[in-house]
């Protein structure tokens, strides 16, 4: 086990109760301009951490060659074991010993891509990466480890369950890359897997390289902002270029005044590349190819059996209830929207193009939110203060930052994680939320090191948060948009859950989990976004931070989230309901069915004419084939757990712990359901977040 170092100094800690939490952001705010000089940092080691940052191009390189060399060295062990002879200690535990040690190392090399202001660096990174994902391709098709390890299976020697659920995820990912199939299917296999990605980068490319635009006058933009046309070219005839891309299409769409050209864009960026038609045609008959030789009767419920989901009629019920629990709402929503064009636009019949611009117009009019006002009560410092007590409260733990620790950056932080209780240590993250060139360009959270428990042996989770958040001119932190901090948030509650997580083997530790459970507690936690009591927390007034946003801005925020959301889930439950039909069906007519979904799903409002949605969603291409079902799936089961044990007490201790050790500590070691079922008392239900929809619905 990790030992807890005591400190030699008494640390500053970040998360304190009561006033003690202003008066500590106010010194925060002071602190800033007086920290020592980053380069005149004294580094102290990070006990526990194997993770290795400030590597050279050249050491980033001679590492990914080394952790190719060890891995072959120990799955050649492995393959050498004689079939009669197999144990847990020759077999299963050198593989288990080995991811574990392996993952810091292997994220050393591959996360400086992501945070590295220098171009070497990065692409030192990549062809590390490169390396390493070749030599794990070829690990995964081991024939002589796969022989052994399914030996070992036949034994049924299994020391526990989470033994057996590590060996049984071994032979999984060895037999959905053809171990079992012969080798004249294996190397079918592979060609029909090499087949997919080139049509799914060709998907990719297409939408990419699509470079079409429309031209339109001022008063054709009537209601768009003035910083909106700072970002449009001018063509000859002195019109406005608007590309077919989602920076220029969302807020026409949701703010042009102009029906007409509302219509135009929505058509025009429904039609772009129709050749990408055929490659999803093509890309979804390789698929359905690809799961019958491994044994499945369709793409989708080879993609659906390893998640918690299960099977594609699972999927194809949950997203019919959740679609037909809305109808009502939809309904009245709808309803509204269509009167309120009725009153602007006369008897123009109001099509699938109006919705945005519609239901903005009716939530600002009755929420009454202005979201410029709202920011300022969000200052960076504030807000991660605020958060660090959110998760003291509610989880048991203690933050507490190592200002000499080694970072890549000044603008870098890293935070040791202790239980609240017990004080042991529990693991580490690293802060790097500011902008800079070269960076990563979204909000995400990257495990450097998964947890473990093996042989006895503790390994400690590290994590690292990155985002892109401003500063001021003046150097000091900024002031956050309400979207940014909700984002916080939930990325802040994936670091919980990699640092709380206990699992025994590195393979369930971390965010290495079932996708369809990983998103739930950290959608869980937004919910503290919308909460008077919690909000307080992490807002306070820039000028004055002892001023909270008030009580009636927060309810302002709440109904804000729910409104006019039955449409709008419906119209993702369509593309989900799409997603799943073409990758269970042969030779659908996709254009055909988006028409029969649309009238289906969205009460009776038609396709726009002449556009093609198939050939512009990218989510069904890569990434998320058969599984765009996921995220509402996450988002109905999070509802769930917070309308039944928090909504009613926000910081009730003793369920965030019992929360903590049920649901994020267990990891990967336990099936999602068994996981949540235990924590309810009962299985998960959709009924909460059908009632969630509507409770504070404008409509």
């Amino acid at each position: 086990m990790q030992k807890e170092e005591k400190p030699r100094e008494k640390r500053n800690l970040i998360v304190l109760t009561g006033a003690a939490t202003l008066l500590a952001v106010a010194v925060n705010f002071a602190v800033v301009a007086l920290k020592t000089h980053f380069k005149n940092r004294k580094i102290k080691a990070v006990p526990g951490s194997n993770v290795r940052i400030n590597l050279s191009a050249p050491e980033i390189l001679r590492l990914a060659d080394n952790i190719v060399t060890h891995s072959k060295k120990v799955h050649d062990a492995v393959a050498s074991v004689p079939l009669d002879k197999v144990t847990y200690a020759n077999t299963i535990l050198p593989l288990a010993e080995l991811e574990a040690q392996q993952f810091p190392l292997v994220q050393s090399c591959a996360f400086v891509k992501l945070i590295s202001v220098s171009e070497d660096i990065r692409k030192a990174s990549i062809e590390a990466e490169r390396r390493i994902d070749a030599h794990v391709s070829v690990c995964s098709k081991r024939e002589d480890v796969y022989r052994v390890i399914k030996a070992f299976t036949s034994r049924g020697d299994w020391i526990s369950s989470e033994v057996k659920r590590f060996v049984q995820s071994l032979v999984q990912d060895f037999e959905r890359n053809g171990l079992n199939l012969t080798s004249t299917k294996r190397d079918e296999l592979q060609h029909l897997r090499a087949q997919i990605d080139e049509q799914s980068m060709r998907y990719i490319r297409n939408l990419n390289g699509d470079s079409t635009f429309l031209l339109f006058k001022d008063v054709e933009l009537l209601g768009l902002p003035p910083d909106f046309f700072k970002d449009l070219d001018k063509a000859e005839n002195g019109k406005f270029k608007v590309l077919l891309k989602s920076h220029h299409m969302s807020p026409i769409l949701e703010l042009c005044k102009v029906g007409s050209t509302r219509k135009s864009v929505a058509t025009a960026y429904g039609r772009r590349c129709e050749v990408n038609l055929s490659v999803l045609e093509k890309l979804v008959q390789l698929r359905h190819k690809l799961a019958r030789l491994l044994g499945y009767s369709n793409y989708a419920e080879y993609a659906v059996d390893c998640r918690m989901a299960n099977s594609s009629a699972k999927v194809f019920e949950f997203l019919e209830k959740i679609s037909g629990s809305l109808t009502e709402s939809a309904s009245k929503e709808l309803s509204l929207l269509k009167e309120l064009k009725r009153k602007e636009e006369g008897e123009i019949a109001f099509g699938i193009e109006d919705l945005p611009y519609y239901a903005k117009r009716i939530k600002e009019n009755q929420c009454d939110l202005d979201f410029g006002v709202l920011k300022q009560y969000f200052p960076i410092s504030l807000v991660l203060s605020g958060i660090f007590k959110i998760c003291q409260d509610l989880f048991g733990l203690r933050f507490e930052e190592m200002p000499d620790a080694e970072v890549w950056h000044q603008d870098v932080e890293l935070y040791s994680v202790f239980d609240l209780s017990s004080g042991e240590l529990m693991g580490y993250f690293y802060l790097d939320i500011y902008t800079r060139e070269g960076k990563y360009g979204h909000t995400c959270v990257v495990p450097l090191q998964n947890g473990s428990w093996i042989n006895s042996a503790r390994q400690i989770p590290v994590a690292l948060l990155i985002s892109q958040l401003h500063k001021r001119a003046d150097g000091n932190p900024g002031l956050l948009r309400f979207s940014e901090v909700v984002n916080l948030l939930h990325e802040f509650g994936h670091v919980v859950h990699h640092i709380c997580n206990r699992a025994t083997f590195a393979r369930f530790s971390g965010l290495r989990l079932d996708p369809d459970f990983l998103e739930i507690p950290s959608l869980l936690l937004e919910n503290w976004c919308y909460e008077s009591s919690s909000l307080r927390l992490i807002s306070g007034f820039h000028q004055d931070i002892t001023k909270p946003i008030e009580d009636e801005m927060c309810k302002s925020l709440k109904r804000w989230r729910s409104s006019f959301s039955a449409l709008k889930l419906k119209q993702e439950i369509l593309y989900c309901l799409f997603d799943q039909i073409i990758h269970s069906s042969e030779n659908v007519d996709m254009i055909g069915l988006l028409k029969h979904l649309h009238s289906k799903v969205l009460l009776g409002l038609p396709m726009l004419e002449g556009t093609n949605p198939a050939s512009c969603f990218p989510r069904t291409a890569i990434g998320y084939e058969a599984m765009c079902y996921s995220r509402i799936w996450s988002e109905v089961f999070a509802t769930d757990i917070f309308a039944m044990k928090f909504r009613d007490d926000l910081f009730n201790q003793n369920v965030g712990m019992h929360f903590r050790n049920k649901v994020l500590g267990p990891g990967g070691g336990k099936e999602p359901l068994e996981i949540l079922t235990d924590f309810l008392g009962r299985e998960p239900s959709i009924q909460a977040f059908v009632d969630s929809k509507s409770h504070d619905s404008l409509v």
